[in-house]
């Protein structure tokens, strides 16, 4: 049986590994704000409007992170 694994090269550059933590960082940040304004969205509605949509208060944390990442 054969087996096929890839490793990153010991020659990336510096830099190359500079602008990948840079663009997952701004990525994380991005994701971080988006799920800031959806539960800021949820927790401005008043009690009645949640019961309307059928969320709970307490459940406005995980819904805004399972829409934003998925989980």
């Amino acid at each position: 049986m054969a087996y096929a694994q890839n490793t990153p090269l010991a020659s990336s550059s510096i830099v190359a590994r500079l602008r990948g933590l840079v663009d997952n960082s701004r990525n994380s940040w991005d994701l971080y704000k988006e799920y800031k304004r959806t539960y800021g969205e949820l927790d401005a509605l008043s009690d009645r409007d949640l019961a309307d949509i059928g969320i709970r208060r307490c459940d406005i944390a995980d819904l805004a992170r399972s829409h934003v990442y998925g989980h």
